[in-house]
């Protein structure tokens, strides 16, 4: 079963972001997040920049799936982000990325945290999807390839 639909509102659809940097879109997803969902922009960056330090989340293929936890949030939410330029993110494959799936999760959630990356992952490595998401501009159309 998809998690996608219920966590990726189609106004989190954003193609042709232009930043340079991790920093730069970690500051994008804070604002987004602040403007739809009222969460603090600097706990949402500060989140990500935290786990980020961890280790990269870029998968490879050029994609990453930036995700922190956030006190106070109730539910997990998320925003897919497709890059202008693509951007250095440490990937195992050495390439940059320019296809981002932010996930935002509550403090304490564990399965569910762990099923919606699996999933975005497995999602992630099918070829065929990772081609259509780079062949479209479209949000409602990658927003469709994303939760159907």
């Amino acid at each position: 079963m998809s998690h996608l639909a219920s966590i990726l509102p189609p106004g989190n659809v954003l193609c042709g972001l232009d930043v340079g940097s991790k920093a730069q879109l970690f500051e994008e997803a804070g604002r987004l997040f602040e403007n739809n969902l009222q969460l603090a922009r600097k706990k949402v960056i500060n989140s990500l920049i935290t786990r980020e330090k961890l280790g990269s989340t870029g998968l490879g293929f050029g994609f990453a799936i930036p995700h922190g936890r956030i006190k106070g949030l109730s539910v997990a939410t998320g925003a897919f982000f497709k890059l202008k330029t693509p951007i250095s993110f440490d990937a195992p494959d050495s390439q940059p990325v320019s296809m981002l799936f932010v996930l935002l999760v509550p403090e304490q959630a564990t399965d569910l945290h762990l099923q919606i990356l699996g999933e975005l992952a497995q999602m992630f490595s099918n070829r065929q999807l990772r081609e259509k998401l780079q062949a479209s501009n479209d949000p409602t159309e990658i927003y469709q390839l994303l939760t159907a």
